[in-house]
């Protein structure tokens, strides 16, 4: 296997997933239903403040290549944080992350996370579009940009530190339980909000 193969089988395992992951329903559910600006970033900065979390601790217990990876993308993360304040958010995505250990198994949980983020990205880029607000929309679509970015690094990594079947089973099974839980969380809160998660809009 090779890290495309990977990203590919992802893409495969999960498509109905991250297909609905990629609908307008996911800034619905992040913000609760309030549909607006301000709440829209607010949403957007929790996110980043979780991956900021995650990646840092990350980046605190690993070594070499993968701890500058993980600081990489905990630097980046922080970077889009901007000057809106973290919504109080709490993501079964980043709880699957969390509770990762070995080096291949977080690689895949980081491309699962740049497959999911990258989809809200592109939400957050159509939801300002439609605003008439294009230098915002610019910045989030910029932003998926560098969501690309580190998952062609995290799979350039993969391909050099897993060592056969065992390696890329992990990887790819960390990959996959990190879109699952992305979508557990979209789907759970649009219920409690009495929202269809299943139509995609």
């Amino acid at each position: 296997m090779t890290a495309a193969d990977l990203i590919d089988a992802v893409r495969d395992d999960k498509q109905t997933e991250l297909s609905r992951l990629g609908s307008s329903k996911t800034l619905y559910a992040d913000t609760r239903g309030e549909m607006e600006p301000d709440a829209i970033h607010a949403a957007a900065a929790a996110r980043e403040a979780a991956a900021v979390d995650t990646f840092e601790a990350w980046a605190d217990d690993e070594s070499d290549d993968a701890a500058g990876l993980f600081a990489d993308a905990a630097a980046d993360a922080d970077g889009r944080l901007g000057d809106a304040d973290p919504a109080d958010r709490a993501f079964h995505m980043h709880e699957e992350l969390d509770g990762l250990e070995t080096t291949v198994e977080r690689l895949g949980g980081l491309v699962g996370w740049t497959l999911v983020d990258k989809k809200v990205k592109e939400q957050l880029t159509g939801f300002f579009t439609g605003q008439a607000d294009p230098q915002t929309a610019s910045t989030y679509r910029s932003a998926g940009g560098e969501v690309v970015e580190l998952r062609e690094d995290a799979a350039d990594l993969l391909d050099s530190t897993c060592d056969g079947d065992d390696d890329w089973d992990a990887a790819e099974a960390a990959a996959v339980a990190v879109v699952a839980a992305a979508y557990d969380d979209y789907v759970e809160t649009l219920e409690e909000l009495g929202v269809n998660p299943k139509d995609v809009c």
